[in-house]
């Protein structure tokens, strides 16, 4: 006897489009789609100040850009709207669309963990996997609760987790020449 099969509905970028502007945050990671809701007002506030220290050491040096929920199109079933991204001008000019989408991995990309076992899955394992196979060469995940960043840097062609700093310690970072930022500076 014949078992029917199911087959898993996968969504595309195209797909994106008839979705309403509702303030959620669609995005699809290997064909599936996921839906969340604004997040909490001390994750947006983590946020501006990791993408405000990006900014400041960018402007100084003029090596690339910081953007916040920026769009990034791996591909028709890979499109993830990071929490924050930093590219290199060079990065920037190659790979932006008409859009206004990366279409090829930021060297850094930032999420801000969300509540909920499921957001905080997505981010640490989904997301880490896709921005390993992609090229971004380092993934900061930043928790506002626990007050602390893992740093994860491209070690042997994978994102490795490398070190997890708490609020009495400085982030810096071999991709960014001389920028120094405090831990606790980010959570005040």
């Amino acid at each position: 006897m014949n078992q029917p099969t199911t087959e898993k509905l996968r969504w595309n970028t195209a797909d994106l489009e008839l979705f309403p502007d509702d303030g959620k945050r669609y995005e699809i990671i290997d064909g599936e789609l996921f839906v969340t809701r604004a997040p909490h007002w001390k994750h947006q506030r983590v946020c501006v100040r990791i993408s405000n220290t990006l900014d400041n050491w960018s402007q100084m040096t003029g090596l690339g850009e910081t953007v916040t929920a920026p769009g990034i199109v791996f591909g028709d079933n890979d499109n993830v709207i990071p929490d924050v991204a930093w590219a290199s001008n060079e990065r920037i000019s190659q790979s932006l669309d008409e859009a206004g989408h990366l279409t090829a991995a930021p060297e850094l990309v930032v999420e801000v963990l969300s509540f909920g076992h499921e957001n905080e899955k997505r981010d640490r394992e989904l997301k880490l996997k896709l921005y390993s196979s992609q090229g971004v060469r380092e993934y900061w995940i930043v928790n506002w609760r626990q007050q602390q960043v893992e740093v994860y840097r491209r070690e042997r062609g994978i994102l490795r987790l490398v070190v997890t700093l708490f609020n009495g310690d400085q982030l810096n970072s071999p991709l960014l020449p001389d920028f120094n930022c405090a831990i606790a500076s980010l959570f005040i």
